[in-house]
């Protein structure tokens, strides 16, 4: 800087202030600015109430449901028993088929372990699965207004962005609702996790039980990837399940279509799977 800049810097020491204060509020909102202006691809949670993302969640269910034709997968059903009747375990490999809109098909590759298991549980829970695909007990069982009551949970103020917390408490006692909480995808308004207990106990001789499901996206649609039931039996017993699901193929699908959300995020690219509620 010469010095006569520098001499009309001093003599304006004010002025040179106000400026740099200026600049700073200038930098500062130009940087709030930035960090309000998404970049390309980033998901953002809106501030939706439990009723308009349950509706969302509707209508994205529907149009996975409509545009997976035929999915195929491996499943491992795993129970370890222990209480009054001693120790038994079984496991079981499982080949599963889904042919829309109603059709699921089970075959089992192998079996070992227990036989009483194998016969009372997890063939229960494969006809179980069978009955609850029908269209009335989809209808009965759906996560919907008519089947169940939804709130925001408190654990969503987690500050997780990428997902919405509900707590859902069922209005009947069907066997195949439950009660607990729910997280759902803030992009595709699939449901990814789920922690609850059953709205009706499945026998006299379980107390309680405790089941955590967990969701994958396998290109457009949202699949189970793993499953765990923890039971309290009466007498003493203790019953745990877990179900490995893989092997995912999707042997025919379209795009799925969403409706249109001015306000929404729009969708990612199609790679290959999203949430139909196929389980």
């Amino acid at each position: 800087m010469s010095e006569r800049s520098r001499g009309v810097f001093h003599r304006n020491a004010a002025t040179g202030m106000v400026f740099f204060a200026t600049l700073l509020l200038f930098i500062g909102a130009a940087a709030a600015q930035r960090e309000q202006t998404d970049p390309p691809g980033t998901i953002r949670k809106l501030p939706l109430t439990a009723d308009e993302i349950i509706s969302r969640l509707q209508e994205r269910n529907h149009e996975r449901e409509q545009a997976l034709r035929e999915l195929t997968g491996t499943r491992v059903y795993r129970v370890q028993y222990h209480g009054f009747f001693g120790t038994k375990e079984a496991e079981a490999l499982v080949r599963y088929k889904y042919v829309s809109p109603n059709t699921r098909e089970f075959t089992v590759v192998s079996q070992s372990g227990s036989k009483l298991v194998i016969d009372h549980v997890i063939t229960g829970l494969l006809n179980g699965e069978k009955e609850a695909s029908t269209k009335d007990n989809r209808q009965r069982t759906a996560l919907s207004p008519a089947n169940y009551n939804f709130t925001l949970a408190d654990s969503d103020a987690d500050g997780d962005d990428s997902q919405y917390v509900l707590s859902v408490v069922p209005k009947n006692d069907n066997k195949f609702l439950y009660r607990g909480k729910i997280w759902i995808d803030v992009n595709d308004f699939a449901v990814t996790r789920i922690e609850a207990e059953p709205a009706k106990s499945p026998s006299f001789w379980v107390k309680r039980s405790e089941v955590r499901h967990r969701y994958k996206k396998v290109a457009d649609f949202w699949v189970p990837t793993e499953n765990t039931t923890d039971s309290a039996i009466r007498m003493g017993g203790h019953a745990f399940l877990s179900i490995e699901y893989k092997d995912y193929e999707i042997v025919g699908a379209v795009r799925p279509i969403p409706a249109e959300h001015p306000d929404e995020n729009s969708s990612a690219p199609v790679t290959g799977q999203e949430n139909t509620a196929v389980h």
